[in-house]
């Protein structure tokens, strides 16, 4: 005969239990983390390849003087759009000194310079403005004079530094900028959850800028990679790590412990491959070259660009976009700040007995 002397304890387990216990336990979590880990891990490598490992032209916004519009002008552009297989966005200056200031403002990556009726070409680019870019069209023009007959040189006015060769640094150091931002603010999350939301603000903007000056150091005082316009540089690279931590912190907010997920989707899989860093937008896939400039680290990328690069030509936009994305993400902390894990709000102590 069964064993009934314990009773209910001695029965096993309905199917309703054990599901019940498994609910409870450490391993539903575990197991969803593991199929979003090997998810991330394809997305990530995906991302990147498909933004980064063949940079293709698309279309190229290319200064040019002198008359290109009939003769070996013409047939020269038509071979440089076969020969790169992309476009060559012209755009007409009468002298070299306004495409100069085109190349300045960043409106364009190269000046054609059309001499002796189109039988000779001086291609003036700009290293600093894209180093791919400027790669394909000096690989590109010299073949292609060969094939129209015109006479071709090929010229780097404005050449990336000399600890820079490949231009990737500023991509390395705004990325380095991103991940310890919101690595930052996950941290705080576990290590000061008891953090007030003010003050939870607070310490992410003073990590931010002690990171900051710390990664500009490294680089351009220890490192000799970048001569940067330290001032400008470290504050860049400030704003871009709080806006890093704070997005990850209003995440936080909404979706709890998962924060995670979207924060790395928006400033890693999408944010940092689309943000011309590495290769530049024109190169990119479309759709990405125009996202990436409204991101964090695109924004990122490109102010720090032209504080390096072309001082004195510093544009608003980047520094809106980073504004923007500050006070979009410290707001919605604010306003749902009762729902932060580690969220506690100051209240009056009780009067004692």
């Amino acid at each position: 005969m069964p064993d009934t002397s314990h009773g209910e304890h001695g029965r096993p387990p309905t199917l309703t239990q054990r599901w019940a216990r498994f609910k409870e336990s450490p391993f539903p979590p575990a197991v969803v983390l593991v199929f979003i880990l090997a998810a991330a891990a394809g997305l990530f490598a995906g991302s990147y390849t498909y933004s980064m490992a063949d940079p293709t032209p698309r279309s190229i916004p290319t200064a040019v003087v002198g008359s290109y519009e009939k003769g070996r002008g013409r047939a020269f552009l038509t071979g440089l759009e076969k020969e790169l297989n992309a476009s060559v966005k012209v755009r007409a200056y009468a002298t070299p000194a306004d495409a100069r200031r085109a190349v300045e403002e960043q409106e364009v990556f190269a000046i054609l310079e059309l001499r002796d009726e189109g039988r000779s070409v001086v291609l003036d680019l700009s290293g600093a403005s894209g180093a791919s870019v400027a790669e394909v069209l000096s690989q590109a023009a010299p073949a292609v004079g060969e094939e129209t007959g015109v006479e071709v040189t090929v010229r780097d006015v404005n050449p990336l530094q000399e600890g820079d060769p490949r231009g990737l640094a500023i991509f390395y150091i705004s990325l380095a900028a991103v991940i310890i931002g919101f690595v930052g603010a996950i941290q705080m999350s576990v290590h000061a959850r008891s953090l007030t939301p003010l003050e939870r603000i607070a310490f992410t903007a003073a990590y931010a800028l002690l990171g900051a000056f710390a990664i500009a150091a490294v680089v351009d005082w220890l490192l000799n990679a970048l001569d940067l316009p330290f001032v400008e540089s470290w504050l860049i690279l400030g704003l871009t790590m709080f806006v890093s931590g704070m997005v990850f912190t209003m995440f936080n907010t909404l979706v709890g412990r998962w924060a995670m997920l979207p924060t790395w989707g928006l400033m890693v899989l999408l944010g940092n491959p689309s943000s011309g860093g590495a290769v530049s937008w024109p190169l990119l896939p479309s759709a990405l070259g125009v996202i990436g400039q409204w991101l964090p680290p695109g924004a990122s990328v490109n102010a720090q660009h032209t504080a390096v690069y072309f001082s004195g030509h510093q544009h608003a936009f980047p520094f809106l976009v980073l504004v923007g994305w500050a006070l979009l993400s410290c707001t919605v902390f604010w306003v749902w700040r009762h729902r932060h894990p580690g969220s506690r709000e100051r209240r009056p102590a009780h009067a004692g007995p």
